[in-house]
């Protein structure tokens, strides 16, 4: 009987590369699209009615305190000061890092200067668009002393004007104060962690003399107010307290210390307060230089800022008065290339204009910015406006930018008009002539050459 053979099988598979095309194609995964593959996105109306939501909220919260600050009444304190729950939802939480971990800064990092200097020239020209008050920015101090004063004129000692309060208390937190002003890593005391529960809590933090906080202390308090505070809160902390500070702190030594830029960063994480706490009064106040501007400047261009509140940022820069160096916080909101409202970009044009009839030389950052603007946004604009913004610039002309400015202007379409349609490419056209008969027995002699 014969011996039956084994079955010869062959190991490779049927098609050759199925399985590694069947394998890559398991592992195939849906990938997000490059930075530079997006295209633009056009704002929904939604997103639209929402900034323009957020800016008339703002505004009106901004007028609110202004009339709040001229008709305050008495000071309310309370007996005991206990942690209360706040009300308001605090919805950007900071990051889980204990404050007690803080290790401090490295001493390499102590200052933060400006790259870019601007020459004597562009000085002087923004210099004549700042205000000549010179009166300093009111702090908390102020805030709580102009109270304290309305509450009982012949008050002069702590204990007078805050008779609710134990006597323990007050010098707890004027010994938490001292400890502040020494402070460089480590843990912070835990009676200053109550502060943002409580309801009189300016008047407490006033206790602890904020001025003389060591920046890394400054640092600190900033990354606990702004995640244990609501968003009315930590704007008054860093209008009457920060921003002051950061402002004294660049006029003294003509550049920033390190922990008071790394307390501007820790401020975005609350953009609305950062808007109405620090950027709004800084340039509301006309007096912002150009070194605190660029400082200003590089923290917005190095954080992450929500198109949401970008948009009303530029909303309410482009109402304000102009003071030469609000064109530096421009420009640098532009070159975030968000998408934005009509109304917005209605509201810049405007803010350009305003400056046809301005007798001062205007300076490159004022020409920079709207370059900016008009290479972004030039398909979004109106032909009219794009007709007024060539006017502007004829009048208000500078040698290098102005050209570019009018080239942008003059190659695209306006808002409403479509994109014209590429030209053809021009084929060869296929001419289908008439079938020729041919008769096979009258057919013409063909010449033959003689061998």
């Amino acid at each position: 009987m014969a011996k039956k053979r084994d079955r010869v099988t062959n190991p490779e598979p049927f098609l050759a590369g199925a399985d590694e095309s069947s394998k890559a194609s398991s592992r195939k995964r849906s990938k997000a699209p490059k930075s530079h593959q997006e295209q633009q996105k056009v704002l929904s109306s939604g997103m639209s009615s929402k900034i323009l939501k957020e800016a008339l909220i703002q505004q009106k919260e901004v007028e609110e305190e202004e009339a709040q600050q001229q008709n305050h009444g008495g000071l309310v304190f309370k007996k005991d000061l206990l942690p209360e729950v706040e009300e308001e939802e605090n919805d950007d939480n900071d990051d889980n890092d204990d404050l007690d971990n803080f290790t401090g800064f490295s001493e390499t990092n102590e200052y933060v200067d400006v790259e870019d200097k601007v020459d004597e020239e562009e000085e002087r020209l923004l210099a004549a668009f700042l205000s000549t008050d010179d009166r300093p920015q009111r702090t908390l101090a102020d805030i709580v002393i102009e109270r304290l004063k309305e509450k009982d004129a012949q008050a002069s000692t702590d204990l007078q004007v805050m008779p609710n309060l134990d006597v323990s208390i007050i010098n707890l937190y004027k010994e938490v104060g001292q400890s502040l002003s020494k402070y460089t890593s480590g843990k912070i005391p835990k009676a200053f962690k109550h502060i943002p529960a409580m309801r009189n809590w300016e008047d407490v933090l006033y206790l602890t003399e904020p001025d003389k906080w060591s920046p890394n202390a400054m640092y600190q308090a900033t990354r606990l107010f702004a995640s244990a505070m609501g968003t009315s809160k930590v704007e008054r902390f860093y209008k009457f307290v920060l921003l002051p500070r950061v402002r004294a702190d660049i006029k003294k030594n003509k550049k920033l210390h390190f922990s008071l830029h790394q307390s501007l960063k820790k401020a975005l994480f609350k953009p609305a307060a950062f808007n109405k706490g620090i950027l709004f009064p800084l340039c509301e106040s006309r007096t912002c230089t150009t070194q605190e501007a660029k400082i200003f400047k590089g923290v917005l261009q190095k954080s992450s800022f929500p198109a949401l509140h970008a948009s009303v940022s530029l909303l309410k820069l482009a109402e304000m008065e102009y003071c030469g160096t609000t064109s530096f916080f421009i420009q640098i909101l532009i070159e975030k290339k968000y998408a934005l409202p009509y109304r917005v970009l209605d509201a810049m044009v405007a803010h350009f204009w305003r400056s046809y009839e301005e007798p001062k030389v205007m300076p490159v950052i004022w020409h920079l910015s709207l370059l900016c603007f008009v290479r972004r946004y030039k398909a979004d604009l109106l032909k009219e406006d794009k007709s007024s913004i060539i006017r502007l610039v004829e009048k208000q002309r500078h040698h290098l930018i102005t050209p570019e400015i009018l080239q942008e202007l003059n190659k695209s379409r306006s808002r409403g008009e479509k994109e014209a349609d590429p030209m053809p490419i021009s084929t060869p056209v296929c001419v289908m002539n008439k079938t020729i008969d041919e008769d096979r027995f009258d057919i013409p002699e063909v010449p033959m050459e003689e061998d």
